[in-house]
């Protein structure tokens, strides 16, 4: 009961009380919805389904196909080839005007609803005569749902896009929706002085970009569910060879904790899978017999458990243990061109961890072993890979397309921004590998790094956290879940469970000299940060490879990251 009481008290004090997401809808929505059998719309989880969109001219339609883009895994096509392009798509959006539909191109949209499809008609401009193009009474019955827009203009695109996976409700006529996930509207009619904010925000990383704080980087924040700022500085290099766009996917070092393991944490403990309050050698057979046998759960995800702070694993390595060719017996790919010995993490960095020296529990010392032990608990309570369990559990079905671990196996090299030049281990430009040595060496996936993601695919996560553990319709975590993990959970620290939280000892920039105490999120070795803040409904990413072409610490000296934030939370200040 008491510490029933006292986490209470902390969730009334960092503003934890009633803080569920209050999305603020200011556009107007001109889309109508006619028909929505099932309440198919707005789509809930998103992993249930394949989506294609079909359009006369996938130019004059581009603000429609790429608003749905932005929420999940959309391919667009023509009519040419329909059945072909659309057989293995079981949800079929269909976009154009009165005078584009033709009777022959509708008979195979019907033919897709016959096929058990839902089919989505959106129909862009003035009142249609559905009997002029050939659709029946019962044939308008076969639609899952029937969408009309007023123009054809960008903003009205858009918002029948957003309408259909929920970033704007539907207000106007009399099926209507509400706001289920975020909202890709610039700011517009927020009340907000984006245009100062815009300039503001420029000029700091136009500085920090000359500086050489990093080649580039990426800001987004995001205020009652509405996406008020969204934009990509600088390079990809100094060699200035590729823009930075919003688009691209960064190495997230650190925040990997709090997206990647924490998210299979916290859904392992709401489904009582492990008690945070049972032991490393409760779970982890190879625990037992060591000095980690008695240590909590909770007091790892704490940073308490007295850890190593850190294992230079990559300067132990032997000659032979690295190799620029794969073979039989290395086979762990840690860069381009770089092969590590098999089972080397197995055989060498676990044992070493486990036996490593313990201090005594109770006070914070940061340690990247407390999340390479929550990713070994994790997989033997799920017999899951944890990159994949994270996946099933929650990147898909919410969307967060680009989230994941080994990019290089799913994505384009060019769609992925380059960290450091290593000259002391894997000896080539890192670009898609992950910067963390230990990581790396552990195979590209590990509890404290590895995770790489966009910054669109981490505010959804941030929106979630936000919303205390629902989106896009779906609950995916209890409310109290969320609270728990990131309320102040440490008697000598700030942290949370996994973590990390506002600190007004740490100084007056961390994480910026505007923030308060309900505040949590991570920050990454590379240059990347995430903050959420409950009082205030907002969410603010940065994204750098501050490490390119080595380490550099001027992003620190310059207070990038926090005079970013000073400045959107000076935004939302002037305008109350």
């Amino acid at each position: 009961m008491i510490r029933f009481l006292n986490l209470l008290t902390i969730f009334l004090l960092c503003g934890y009380s009633n803080s569920q997401a209050q999305y603020k809808q200011v556009i107007s929505n001109q889309t109508v919805l006619l028909n929505n059998q099932k309440n198919i719309l707005p789509f809930k989880r998103l992993d249930e389904r394949r989506i294609a969109v079909i359009s006369t001219d996938s130019v004059k339609y581009a603000p429609f196909i790429q608003q749905l883009q932005r929420y999940g895994e959309v391919k667009s096509f023509g009519f040419d080839q329909y059945d072909e392009h659309t057989k293995y798509y079981n949800t079929i959006i269909v976009a154009g005007t009165e005078d584009e539909f033709r009777p022959d191109q509708l008979a195979m949209v019907i033919q897709s609803a016959v096929n058990r499809k839902d089919v989505i008609l959106c129909k862009f401009g003035k009142d249609i005569n559905y009997i002029n193009i050939g659709l029946s009474s019962a044939n308008l019955g076969r639609f899952a749902s029937i969408l009309t827009a007023p123009s054809l203009d960008e903003g009205a695109q858009e918002n029948a896009a957003m309408s259909i996976f929920g970033g704007l409700g539907i207000t106007a006529g009399t099926n209507k929706t509400t706001q289920t996930r975020l909202q890709y509207s610039k700011g517009r009619q927020s009340g907000l002085d984006i245009a100062k904010m815009t300039n503001q925000i420029d000029a700091i990383a136009k500085d920090a970009v000359e500086q050489h704080a990093a080649p580039g980087m990426m800001v987004m924040a995001i205020k009652d569910g509405q996406v008020i700022f969204e934009k990509a500085y600088g390079y990809h290099t100094y060699e200035k060879k590729q823009a930075n766009s919003i688009y691209d996917i960064y190495d997230l070092a650190s925040i990997s904790k709090i997206a990647g393991t924490t998210p299979v944490v916290m859904h392992l403990q709401e489904n009582n899978i492990i008690n945070l309050d049972s032991t490393m050698g409760h779970y982890l057979w190879q625990a037992k017999q060591s000095n980690k046998a008695n240590i909590t759960l909770r007091t790892v995800l704490l940073h308490e458990a007295g850890f190593t702070p850190f294992i230079p694993f990559y300067r132990n390595l032997k000659p032979g243990d690295l190799q620029r060719t794969k073979d039989d017996s290395h086979q762990v790919k840690v860069a381009d061109n770089a092969y590590l010995k098999n089972n080397y993490y197995r055989d060498v960095m676990w044992p070493e961890m486990l036996n490593s020296p313990v201090k005594p529990i109770g006070n914070y010392v940061y340690s990247d072993i407390s999340m390479y032990v929550m990713k070994e608990v994790s997989e033997h309570e799920t017999s899951t890979p944890m990159q994949d369990y994270v996946q099933d559990i929650l990147y898909r079905p919410i969307g967060m397309k680009t989230a994941g671990y080994l990019p290089r196996d799913r994505f384009n090299k060019d769609q992925i921004i380059p960290t450091q030049q290593d000259t002391a281990f894997r000896k080539v430009l890192l670009q898609g590998y992950v910067h963390d040595e230990g990581a790396a060496m552990a195979g590209g996936v590990a509890g404290h790094a590895g995770l790489f993601t966009s910054a669109n695919d981490l505010a959804i996560y941030g929106q979630l956290l936000l919303n205390r553990g629902e989106y896009g319709g779906v609950r995916y975590y209890k409310p109290e879940t969320i609270d728990l993990f990131t309320s102040k959970q440490s008697k000598t620290s700030r942290r949370g469970l996994g973590f990390d939280r506002y600190d007004p000892k740490k100084g007056a920039d961390y994480p910026s000299k505007l923030a308060n105490p309900s505040v949590y999120g991570h920050t990454g070795y590379t240059g990347t940060c995430i903050w959420v803040d409950p009082n205030n409904q907002l969410i603010y990413i940065f994204l750098s490879n501050r490490v390119h072409p080595q380490v550099s610490t001027k992003i620190y000296d310059l207070n990038v990251r926090s005079r970013i934030q000073d400045v959107i939370y000076e935004t939302i200040f002037n305008a109350k």
